[in-house]
């Protein structure tokens, strides 16, 4: 008799490619992927953030007004517009514009003001990031691309500091069910660095990395280390854009909530979660393997109680 979480494992697989007709993506989506440039400096990296977070206003400002905000120069906007690929700022706003009016319109992302607590705000932004994440799996190929680097990576390093660890800890706790060899490193600094370094000698090839707000200078040193150590990093984030997701080899964001006075990270866990399903689906029979294994140790020692 196979336990819940087995049961689960063979009964959750993820279906590849596109499934039929999706919602359109959330606006601040479709903003990440329109700003998906590599090579942004760090000023237009700014006014990326400043449209991604005020999408229904900033798609009507004027240029000088965008400017002042943002706090750069007009020349810095132009240049922006033509670095994301428009002839100039009056054609990215045209573009800006279908995707604020949509959402004005009750498309991707519209909200609601209806009397709601500051509480139930908060779990109201939590269901816009899930909504949002929702659109984003519409086509899973590249979280099951994903699952399958990690699953063959061993061993496989979790990096997570600072407010990150609790995202790192449980995905390295549950990875480990499933996987022979992962490896979580939840301090900075030389620690960090060693353990990166003796992952690649041990023949890993992936870190995946969590880095929430407030990024830390210590996440971007450590995912340089690893890529100068020859590892390829997944990053789970909130921004596609910055110096952190700049350096790694593929990015999953999603929102956070930013509602009360720490981040809430409904929609991040809930990537993490099917990046643990895309492992499990990468390799069906080391997953049954370990799950049954894992089952007879928790019997034998007790491990759990009996509900």
């Amino acid at each position: 008799m196979p336990s819940p979480q087995q049961a689960r494992a063979q009964a959750s697989s993820i279906t590849s490619g596109k499934t039929a007709p999706e919602a359109e993506a959330a606006p601040a989506s479709q903003l990440r992927t329109l700003f998906d440039r590599p090579r942004l400096s760090p000023g237009q990296r700014r006014i990326a953030q400043y449209l991604i977070e005020h999408i229904t206003e900033a798609a009507f400002l004027s240029i000088t007004d965008l400017a002042e905000r943002v706090g750069v120069s007009q020349p810095s906007v132009t240049r922006f517009a033509a670095a994301v690929g428009f002839s100039g700022y009056p054609a990215l706003r045209e573009k800006l514009q279908s995707i604020a009016l949509g959402t004005l319109a009750g498309g991707p992302g519209a909200t609601e003001e209806n009397g709601s607590n500051e509480l139930q705000a908060a779990v109201d932004a939590e269901i816009e990031n899930l909504e949002n994440l929702r659109r984003d799996f519409a086509d899973p190929d590249q979280l099951i691309d994903i699952g399958r680097e990690l699953s063959a990576s061993t061993p496989l390093t979790v990096l997570g500091l600072r407010i990150s660890v609790s995202l790192a800890e449980y995905f390295a706790y549950a990875a480990r069910r499933i996987h022979p060899d992962v490896r979580l490193v939840t301090r900075g600094g030389s620690v960090a660095y060693d353990a990166l370094l003796q992952s690649r000698e041990a023949g890993g090839t992936w870190v995946l990395a969590f880095s929430m707000p407030r990024h830390a200078q210590e996440t971007l040193t450590a995912v340089r280390v690893a890529r100068t150590a020859g590892l390829k990093v997944a990053l789970v984030t909130d921004l596609a854009l910055g110096p952190v997701a700049d350096e790694a080899d593929v990015v999953f964001a999603t929102g956070t909530g930013s509602r009360l006075v720490f981040d809430s990270y409904a929609a991040p866990g809930v990537i993490a979660a099917a990046l643990l399903q895309a492992m499990t689906d990468a390799d069906p029979e080391r997953t049954q393997a370990r799950l049954e294994e894992y089952e007879q140790i928790s019997d034998q020692h007790q491990f759990f109680l009996r509900d």
